[in-house]
């Protein structure tokens, strides 16, 4: 910044307030729009080099005719600019102020911000990274010169960066690129860091022109009464000299005395004259001094005041008392100190009276006064009784006192080193925050050259060239490897200046300096987690990727195959909700452990979600022995191991794929081998499989038969089918198991074992759930409508009805909205699936045993419940498996099973259904075991509700009576 010129029109001693800030005004903008001048060449010339650079850069066949264009519009933009920045100079001062040049300017600073944006949004390639980074950066750094240089003004500021940033950032996030959306939310990160540093900037460079005026201001108007000052002495000397001159002669004419006595009166009184004169311009040289008189009566309290008005602000009749007058208006906490001096100096402990204090201005602000006075009559004893002093403001001097206070504070707390040389490089001034950093004490420093106190071999290299640099241009900052005391090497930041005195000459040089080690440490450590997983210190997504596309490029060139690894733990939310997150953690850093031993052939391993992990082979020899590997890979999983005190065996579904045998590019290889996992998974888990082209097939089977099942549920395809129950009490069918079916409008009815299990893995049995939960109550009112016993219908539940949290509500909705009683409902849950979350199943069950709900165990005896879960849970019915139920032979395992099942039931007070019956030999058994109800095929297969009810109705003559 070039040093600011003096004020266009200096400022009278007492000019108006309104008239000085009009012209601090006037001067702060024409001195803005000079230092917008001066500091934009090299912004310019930095955009046209950038420019020019990325043209190079993006010079393609395809663009070239646009990128020409662009670059032509640039040079030319570049050459009005710097012809602009000519004219300026040449201009005269008083026209350099004019508006005209603030408008040109702003003018072409939009037109530079537009012209960067066009490269941002129309030359830089989408898919390019290299080149977008490149690019991005040139563009970037010719913004933030520009952005540095014009943030002495907000306005040019802003007519430079929000056209240039703008439509730049709005056009790459609204992309759908994910890496240019990036790209804009680092242009809009950089759009706010440099709004904050442009008002920053204007900030300091306001206050740094209000400051130099002001001081210019002042200066001048010190001179003017310094001046007027000068002038009125000579005069008092003038007029001195002629008292002298004037005894003289009266001395030399006092023989004649007594002759010319009325001659002699008259020179008296022109004597007396003269006096009067000279105490008014000594009292005009007071003022001028900007000193005040004051006399003080002690025994009256009366006190004469001169400057009143110009120190009080108040006239000379409005203080007469010291006491009723002046006191009210002292600053309470100064009144003890002044008291204090005044009491001292009356004792005759002092020579004289000496103090600042605080007045209150006629304004309402508190003004700093010196007050300086003396005892000049006494009486006989001893006693003051007359007081002379004088006084002066010295707020201003007060200010600068507490502005150099304030800046020791700074350069003493100040995070950063802060040292001060004089012109050979001696330390004059160290602040703590150096000694902190260097382990130097300010004593041990102190004189000392720089040369002596450099401790790495690199620092005293850049000795030299930071010296010229400085000499040259008056600054240098950068990095350097410097020593402590003890020796340590560690990064520092310097920035140096030089400062100069009126004459232009070296006063003195300023540095500062910052340890970078922490941030140092900080980057390394961003850059290790943008590679590698936090957790499990695999490789992550992102590099990962890096080394399949490296991977796979050298398979190209060499003609080896590549084999990708889609591992993913099978259960593993399970053991996420009832362990803990924690345990959770424990075990993937185990099992990334031995992932890492079971294949330490790899080429990489990595995490790529929460429980998926994936391993790249880059050679794996033959398929067998790539079986092998997977296999010897999925038993090393399934070892037992302890975490958090929990022993715990987990197993992993595991898919792979092979390049270019599957694949022909990587990300093809990604979703074959998630294909082949989630094969391996549906199979049951704890096995690999290999990608094929009979699984993609039926992988998009499997799709087009979820997209029809979703479309079945909006469409309404779906229907209800009702089994009936025979009671073995009384042969009645007083009861029926509500089942699902999928009436295809082309397929027709689709087997439920093809839908079911789909609809679990996604989902949608929770919304099939709640349709066959409505239906089956509607159906049952509307049979009791029909005058039909009352039947009860049983409804299975699934795991995601139960995780939803609404099951209760919605029950009792349902019951309500069709006015069913609640001991009609029957609600079926696996024996499975009880075990998954025990305790939410539990506090569920007994909330619907509140409504009255009747609850059933599924499938029982194909889990692993024990007797103290059974019992916890509070349900009325337990269905035995049909598995149980083919082979009821006299001795038979299952015919133990069975029996045990039913003896075990009945002891616990429920009662036993039986699944799958279909031969009269299994219904005597059951009913020799006391079973309560059957339903099978031997009784009906699911119907639909009419032929149930008829069903009903014809019991009498039913062959199984």
């Amino acid at each position: 910044m070039t040093v600011m010129p003096m004020l266009s029109n200096p400022l009278p001693a007492y000019a108006d307030t309104r008239d000085i800030r009009q012209q601090f005004a006037t001067d702060i903008a024409a001195e803005r729009t000079r230092l917008l001048y001066q500091g934009s060449q090299v912004p310019t010339l930095f955009m046209l080099l950038n420019g020019l650079v990325c043209a190079y850069l993006l010079w393609q066949p395809g663009n070239r005719l646009l990128l020409g264009g662009w670059l032509a519009w640039l040079v030319l933009l570049a050459v009005l600019r710097l012809t602009q920045v000519a004219a300026f100079k040449d201009a005269l001062p008083s026209l350099q102020a004019g508006p005209y040049w603030r408008r040109t300017f702003l003018l072409g600073a939009g037109a530079s911000g537009l012209t960067l944006a066009f490269a941002a949004v129309a030359l830089v390639p989408p898919d390019a990274f290299l080149q977008q980074a490149v690019v991005y950066g040139l563009i970037a750094a010719a913004i933030l010169s520009a952005s540095v240089a014009y943030a002495v003004s907000l306005s040019a500021f802003l007519t430079f960066a929000l056209p240039c940033l703008v439509p730049s950032i709005g056009y790459l996030l609204l992309s759908d690129a994910p890496l240019q959306q990036g790209w804009g939310l680092l242009g809009l990160i950089l759009l706010i860091a440099l709004m904050v540093v442009a008002l920053q900037v204007n900030r300091l460079v306001l206050r740094s022109l209000l400051q130099r005026f002001q001081n210019q201001a002042l200066i001048l108007n010190l001179e003017h009464a310094k001046t007027r000052a000068e002038g009125l002495n000579e005069e008092l000397a003038r007029e001195v000299e002629q008292r002298r001159r004037v005894e003289r002669e009266l001395r030399s004419t006092q023989a004649e005395l007594e002759m010319r006595v009325a001659q002699r009166t008259l020179e008296l009184a022109d004597t007396s004259h003269a006096l009067s004169k000279s105490e008014a311009r000594l009292a005009l040289a007071l003022e001028a001094s900007e000193l005040g008189l004051w006399d003080w009566n002690l025994e009256t309290d009366e006190v004469h005041h001169s400057q009143l008005q110009e120190i009080f602000g108040i006239q000379q009749e409005d203080v007469t008392r010291v006491l009723s007058d002046l006191k009210p208006r002292l600053h309470p906490d100064d009144l003890p100190l002044l008291r204090r001096a005044l009491v001292e100096h009356l004792k005759g402990r002092t020579d004289g009276y000496s103090i600042d204090y605080r007045v209150r201005h006629s304004d309402g602000r508190w003004v700093w006064l010196e007050d300086r006075g003396r005892g000049v009559e006494r009486d006989a004893e001893g006693r003051v009784l007359r007081m002379l002093g004088t006084r002066r403001d010295i707020t201003a001097r007060k200010a600068r006192e507490e502005e150099q206070r304030l800046a020791a504070t700074v350069f003493e707390a100040a995070s950063e080193g802060i040292v001060i040389l004089d012109p050979e490089y001696r330390l004059i001034q160290v602040n703590q925050a150096f000694s902190e950093l260097t382990g130097y004490c300010q004593d041990e420093v102190q004189g000392q050259s720089v040369a002596r106190l450099i401790g790495s071999r690199e620092a005293r290299r850049q000795y030299l060239q930071v010296r010229q640099e400085l000499e040259e241009t008056g600054s240098w900052r950068g990095e350097l490897m410097d020593a402590r005391k003890n020796g340590e090497l560690y990064p520092q930041w310097l920035q140096l200046n030089v400062v100069r005195d009126s004459r232009g000459n070296v006063s003195h040089i300023v540095g500062f300096f910052a340890d970078l080690t922490a941030r140092r440490e900080a980057e390394e450590r961003l850059r290790y987690l943008s590679s590698y997983d936090e957790l499990t210190g695999l490789a992550n997504r992102t590099l990962f990727k890096d080394r399949l596309l490296e991977a796979s490029q050298r398979s190209r060139q060499s003609g080896r195959s590549l084999a990708l690894l889609h591992i993913d733990l099978d259960r593993f939310k399970v053991l996420n909700d009832s362990l803990g997150h924690d345990v959770a953690d424990q075990l993937l850093r185990q099992v990334s452990r031995r992932l890492t031993q079971a294949v330490p052939e790899a080429d990489t391993i990595a995490r790529i979600s929460g429980d998926e992990f994936a391993v790249l082979l880059d050679a794996y020899g033959s398929l067998s022995s790539l079986a092998r590997q997977a296999s010897r890979l999925l038993g090393k999983l399934r070892m037992p191991m302890t975490v958090g005190g929990h022993e715990l065996v987990i197993s992993g579904s595991l898919g792979i794929s092979l390049l270019p045998d599957n694949a022909r590019d990587i990300s093809a290889l990604i979703s074959q081998a998630n294909m082949a996992m989630q094969h391996a998974k549906h199979l049951g888990g704890n096995t690999f499989q290999f990608f094929t082209d009979n699984l993609q097939a039926c992988t998009l089977e499997r799709l087009q038969l979820e997209n029809q099942l979703r479309k079945a549920i909006e469409e309404g395809q779906l229907e209800v089918f009702y089994q009936p129950k025979l009671n073995l009490a009384d042969n009645g069918l007083n009861a029926a198991e509500a089942l699902v079916r999928w009436r295809h409008p082309q397929q027709g009815l689709v087997p439920p074992g093809d839908f079911i299990g789909l609809a679990e893995e996604t989902g949608l049995i929770a919304p099939i759930g709640e349709f066959v939960l409505r239906q089956a109550c509607q159906q049952a009112r509307e049979w009791q409508r029909q005058g039909l016993a009352d039947i009860r219908v049983s409804v299975n539940l699934s795991m995601h009805q139960l995780r939803q949290g609404n099951l209760t509500s919605l029950v009792r909705e349902v019951l309500e909205e069709n006015g069913l009683p609640a001991r009609l409902l029957e609600l079926e849950l696996t024996e499975s699936h009880l075990l998954e979350n025990v305790e939410n199943v539990i506090a569920t069950f007994h909330q619907l045993r509140q409504l009255g709900v009747k609850l059933a165990i599924d499938d029982f005896g194909t889990g692993y419940s024990s007797l103290s879960y059974l019992k916890r849970f509070p349900v009325d019915y337990v269905k035995i498996d049909q598995t149980f139920i083919r082979d009821l032979s006299v001795g038979s395992e299952d015919a133990a099973i069975t029996r045990a099942i039913i003896a075990m039931a009945h002891s616990l007070d429920l009662k036993v259904v039986a699944e799958g019956v279909e031969s009269q030999e299994q219904l005597n058994f059951l009913r020799s075991q006391s079973c309560d109800e059957i339903q099978g095929y031997l009784i009906s297969p699911p119907v639909e509700a009419p032929q149930f009810a008829r069903l009903v109705r014809e019991q009498a003559t039913a062959p199984w009576r």
